[in-house]
């Protein structure tokens, strides 16, 4: 067990180590989310999965506070409401779960964020191309990049293929994102 466990510690780090490749996107996206926010605009979050409660978890550092005491942020995640969820996957597709909320809660301005490992969630590809028809900015964080690359105006994409590691990155990305957005939006 012990060896499984460092196992998997050395493979996070290793991850981690590879992660100054992507500086340029991360900063790229940054600057995407602070002038949104700088503007009055908001960042609409979205994921499947371990990549909701990414989504959650971002919008929640965004709206309350993440290393300092400030004003809140318009951070919101569309994987949380049940019910529009669950209304939309029933009435329609589960494939346009974000898009229908993306075309209700999005103005041109806003960032829409979509989280996904693989870069290929049908309803996030569906909620990217709802955002671009709007004009809102498009961030993917992803792993591969997928489908999703051809969609957004940022892709952040971890030079790996295990989820765990993925994911891993990606709240790591996600906190420095957070930070940057903290010190330069408010």
């Amino acid at each position: 067990m012990e060896e499984l466990i460092r196992n998997r510690i050395e493979a996070s780090i290793e991850v981690h180590r590879r992660l100054p490749a992507i500086i340029p996107q991360i900063q790229a996206a940054s600057a995407l989310m602070t002038a949104c926010i700088r503007e009055g605009g908001k960042i609409l979050f979205a994921g499947n999965g371990g990549s909701a409660g990414d989504a959650q978890h971002l919008a929640g550092e965004l709206v309350n506070r993440f290393l300092k005491e400030r004003r809140p942020l318009a951070g919101i995640s569309l994987a949380t409401d049940t019910s529009v969820i669950t209304a939309i996957a029933n009435d329609y597709a589960f494939d346009e779960i974000f898009a229908k909320q993306v075309q209700a809660l999005g103005v041109k301005g806003d960032v829409f964020f979509g989280i996904s490992t693989s870069g290929n969630s049908p309803n996030l590809i569906r909620a990217f191309e709802a955002a671009r028809a709007l004009g809102l900015a498009t961030i993917g964080l992803t792993g591969a990049g997928g489908r999703m690359a051809d969609l957004v105006d940022c892709l952040i994409a971890v030079p790996e293929e295990s989820t765990p590691r993925i994911q891993e990155a990606h709240i790591t990305i996600g906190h420095i994102l957070c930070e940057i957005v903290e010190a330069r939006a408010t």
